[in-house]
């Protein structure tokens, strides 16, 4: 996998970033979507290329695995560990000639990953083949066994790295197999190691649970695939420029066969209503912003009394600018693209990320005047 060259782009971004300032902590917000985190790579390039280091990073499944990649590294060396993952995730093509002629080529590609799996990620789980009533246990009730993931984490990612307050904060999530509830694991609050890594991205039935203090725990995209309310529920809350990467896409065109059809609901499913979490958000932050302003007509003995002062508490000032990036349908993809892991899909998703993020970062939209009653601001 090769370096990406837009210098001359990187510099422009990077002089267009010192001519204005952050308007806070930098959130990385990356969703899951196997071989479509590919695109996350090139949003994070571009970042680093234009002088950018998320404070934190969150991420489910795929998302999970790439935060780890940058958390878990020093700022030099964080391109070099993600490129060194997915070179290793990389399937050179099976098939030629005459598949690819009459459009095959990349349904051969992938199921060879099917059928052989990918050595550094997962391989064909044998307890499988014992058929699907067999009683085998919440770990071993998959298709496949994520061991392989656990060596490759463990050679790329400094967990020591990852736990350090001095650092990037990384934030993963996944769904507990028995509650059914969402847990968010926070560098800041616990100690994370591979397990929660690959807990965040045991999708079942292909992968089986990890456990974690005894509980088993899912893909946390099975619940929510775009962790961005982990970020606008902390508290303390902090002015925040959130770079939320989705690989999904909520809107589409109507279907018309039914490889159309499983291709839509897949994106609806894992698009995972991230525009209602904003949506939400928005509303509640305009009322803390309502119950500021409220607070500034009190009059100092009004503000003295301890009620009063307990219902001003629920008020803030914080402004939190939302930067979408959605990654671009790219031709002749369907509802296997989420295990497109050739060649071909990760160069060119990759290059759509970069170059989507420099565009954002050249127009910096968060530094456009914005009415200040609100909290949350879109930017599309």
């Amino acid at each position: 996998m090769k370096q990406l060259h837009s210098e001359h782009a990187a510099r422009s971004a990077s002089r267009a970033l010192k001519d204005h300032q952050l308007p806070g902590r930098v959130v990385l917000v990356l969703q899951g979507g196997g071989a479509l985190g590919a695109y996350q790579v090139g949003v994070y390039e571009a970042l680093h290329d234009a002088g950018i280091e998320p404070d934190w990073v969150i991420g489910t499944s795929i998302g999970a695995i790439n935060g780890a990649l940058i958390a878990g590294n020093k700022p030099e060396h964080r391109v070099e560990r993600l490129l060194a993952f997915w070179e290793q995730v990389e399937q050179a093509p099976f098939a030629h000639g005459a598949f690819d002629a009459m459009g095959l080529g990349n349904a051969f590609n992938n199921m060879a990953t099917v059928m052989r799996g990918i050595p550094s990620f997962f391989t064909p789980n044998t307890s499988a083949m014992l058929g699907n009533t067999n009683a085998v246990g919440v770990e071993d009730a998959a298709y496949y066994s994520t061991a392989p993931l656990r060596d490759t984490l463990g050679a790329l990612v400094d967990f020591g790295q990852v736990n350090d307050a001095r650092t990037t904060r990384l934030t993963v999530g996944a769904v507990n197999v028995n509650s059914g509830v969402m847990a968010y694991f926070d560098s800041r609050k616990t100690r994370i190691e591979a397990d929660h890594v690959m807990a965040s991205g045991a999708l079942p039935p292909a992968f089986g649970a990890i456990r974690i203090d005894g509980e088993p725990y899912w893909d946390g995209g099975i619940y929510s695939n775009t962790p961005i309310e982990a970020v606008l529920d902390d508290n303390p809350r902090k002015d925040s420029l959130i770079f939320a990467v989705n690989v999904w896409h909520q809107t589409g065109d109507e279907p018309r066969t039914i490889k159309e059809v499983m291709g839509r609901q897949k994106d609806i499913q894992f698009a995972s209503r991230a525009d209602s979490h904003i949506a939400k958000q928005k509303q509640i932050h305009r009322l803390r912003h309502v119950i500021r302003e409220l607070s500034k007509e009190m009059s100092p003995s009004k503000m003295a009394n301890a009620h009063i002062k307990e219902l001003a508490a629920w008020g803030c000032g914080t402004t939190v600018h939302v930067a979408h990036l959605v990654a671009p349908r790219l031709a002749g993809e369907d509802q296997s693209k989420d295990i497109d892991f050739s060649t071909a899909g990760i160069a060119e998703r990759r290059a759509a990320g970069y170059a989507d993020t420099l565009r954002m970062i050249e127009r910096s939209p968060w530094q456009e005047a914005c009415d200040p009653i609100e909290g949350v601001i879109e930017h599309r």
